[in-house]
């Protein structure tokens, strides 16, 4: 993508129509709080489907030297959690409680219990309420995917609409869009799965952006609108939030020519070399302790590299998945450029995770409907091809790392995302804040953490306060735990107890015991993390009573966090 021309022509199209126009919600308060030493700027920079391994610090070969930089002069965590997919860990971070209890246990359907919604209920408030009640700016950037999704009444017009060739209004209630819940500002995608050069579901504020340049590529709009903020915001004197959803690296595989090239040779190796390899950089880091880590075996072994008869496909797949995380991470550089350049950057708090583990998911074997085109807007036909002879990276293929590479992701743990196992859950978290942070810079923190304890986080620093009640309707408490004693490089245990449930999948965690079961297989099984945090030695049958209390206390969790009861037939 040549860089310049998009730089000239997007701020036109998009930025000023941000900030100009739509993006501005028109009830805020014209009385702002004076911006305290104190208080800091805070920006959470949340990546798409990306693994436990996928950036530099965590033991990646992919080049990621801004997010290496925000933590080597910062902290990283090393039992962080989501709630293994998008739209469930988006709506925990936003609202500080288990997804459930927000109203997204599935996904974006409006089903038929308190639980299943599939968008954040009128019991909730986000950050973005919270924040600007104290007298923050805020913004976000990027994936919405926590309101209901407007679906056409027939597959046809569906395609239609994805393919931009017919309009049908708004992609979900306007209530429910960011502007509706705190953000002054928005510039994104309002559902989930996006063609990173023609973005369905594209908007500024609440009006949609129906054409972009020739030249366009998501991930670097949500960069430079992000830029854009940062410059803007800067020019008061009050404090901001800002909430950069990336929608990188999550499928389709898409990604400009240049960042591809410079992967072109790494995953030629297979899948065991760089497991392996990122193992040993995750224990030379000290990130793991091998000996309390192990290696787990890598997924369906049984195909070598050698033998595997689509070696080319493979390794071009995660090369673009490199190159999708490179982009981000070229993008956030420019974020601590303006954040420099404006002064701002040693008062601003910077988080940087994944909203679940790599996918391990075949888009291709969806085909198009729903939130998948099949054709380009210029009427170029989109391939969904099985048999892996399309090399992905463009925009007429829609196509996914797979099983194999998602679990070298996920290094070291088992599993992905959508499932209660640490690769599906287990996320990185890199906080950054030069003014605020006391403990070691390049430390670890082993705070037993969650998504939603940036609510707590969050109120405890920016003196804001946690409504009981918003609009007239009581607000459900939050359930995070505060992480700002980690930043103060003093230990804390975190959460005693945490739980997950989705489509079956499900954990608890007490202390350093975990039962866990996976969404195909209901039965228990006990893990000890404190000997083995990649969850290779099954002791169930060694401590029965272990997994009738952790059981318990599951049940327990279900019953009261809204998870039962489960929804019926499905309603859109």
């Amino acid at each position: 993508m040549k860089k310049g021309l998009f730089i000239l022509f997007f701020p036109l199209m998009a930025v000023v129509a941000i900030l100009f126009s739509g993006g501005f919600n028109k009830k805020r308060p014209e009385m702002q709080l004076p911006r305290a030493t104190s208080r800091p700027n805070i920006i959470v920079i949340l990546a798409d489907d990306l693994g436990f391994s996928d950036i530099g610090c965590y033991g990646s070969e992919i080049h990621t030297p801004n997010i290496d930089y925000l933590a080597n002069n910062g902290i990283r965590y090393t039992q962080f959690y989501n709630t293994s997919r998008c739209c469930p860990t988006r709506a925990s971070l936003l609202t500080g409680l288990y997804n459930q209890q927000a109203g997204i246990g599935k996904m974006t359907d409006a089903e038929d219990e308190p639980g299943y919604r599939g968008h954040m209920t009128e019991n909730t408030v986000t950050l973005a309420e919270v924040l600007k009640s104290a007298g923050y700016q805020t913004a976000m950037t990027g994936k919405w995917h926590v309101s209901n999704t407007n679906v056409q009444k027939t597959p046809q017009e569906q395609l239609d609409w994805l393919n931009h060739q017919k309009d049908y209004g708004d992609f979900a209630p306007i209530e429910q869009y960011p502007t509706s819940r705190g953000f002054d500002r928005y510039f994104g995608n309002i559902w989930g799965v996006v063609d990173f050069f023609d973005p369905f579901s594209l908007v500024s504020g609440t009006k949609p952006i129906k054409q972009v340049p020739k030249n366009y590529y998501h991930t670097d709009a949500i960069s430079d609108t992000t830029v854009a903020y940062i410059k803007s915001f800067a020019k008061s004197s009050a404090p901001f939030f800002l909430y950069v959803a990336e929608t990188a690296p999550h499928w389709p595989l898409m990604a400009p020519p240049e960042d591809i090239a410079r992967y072109k040779d790494t995953y030629k190796s297979g899948w065991d070399s760089i497991r392996k390899a990122r193992y040993q950089k995750m224990s030379k880091l000290g990130l793991i302790d091998p000996a309390q880590t192990k290696l787990s075996e890598r997924w369906e072994d049984e195909l070598t590299w050698e033998n595997n008869p689509d070696k080319e496909w493979d390794a071009r797949a995660m090369a673009v998945h490199a190159a999708m995380i490179d982009r981000m991470d070229q993008g956030i550089g420019r974020m601590l450029k303006a954040l420099r350049e404006t002064g701002q950057l040693d008062n601003t708090l910077i988080l940087f995770l994944s909203d679940n583990g790599a996918s391990p998911e075949n888009c291709t074997a969806y085909g198009p409907g729903f939130d998948r085109p099949s054709k380009t807007r210029d009427g170029r036909p989109i391939v969904y091809d099985l048999k892996k002879k399309v090399m992905p990276g463009s925009e007429t293929s829609y196509a996914s790392i797979g099983q194999r590479w998602a679990n070298v992701a996920n290094t070291p743990y088992r599993y992905w995302k959508s499932e209660s196992y640490e690769g599906g859950v287990h996320t990185p978290l890199v906080a950054f804040w030069p003014k605020g942070i006391t403990a070691k810079k390049g430390s670890y923190s082993p705070q037993v953490g969650h998504v939603m304890d940036f609510m707590p986080t969050f109120v405890e620093l920016t003196g804001a306060k946690y409504p009981s009640t918003l609009n007239g309707h009581p607000i459900t408490p939050t359930t995070g735990v505060s992480l700002v004693p980690s930043l103060r490089g003093k230990a804390s245990a975190g959460h005693e107890t945490l739980f997950n449930e989705h489509f079956g999948a499900r954990y608890a965690r007490s202390g350093d015991w975990k039962l866990v079961s996976a969404s195909r297989d209901s039965s228990w099984h006990l893990f000890n993390l404190a000997t083995d945090k990649s969850e290779t030695q099954d002791v169930t049958a060694r401590y029965p009573d272990k997994v009738r209390q952790l059981e318990s206390l599951w049940q327990q969790w279900a019953h009261t966090h809204q998870v039962f009861p489960k929804p019926g037939k499905k309603a859109r």
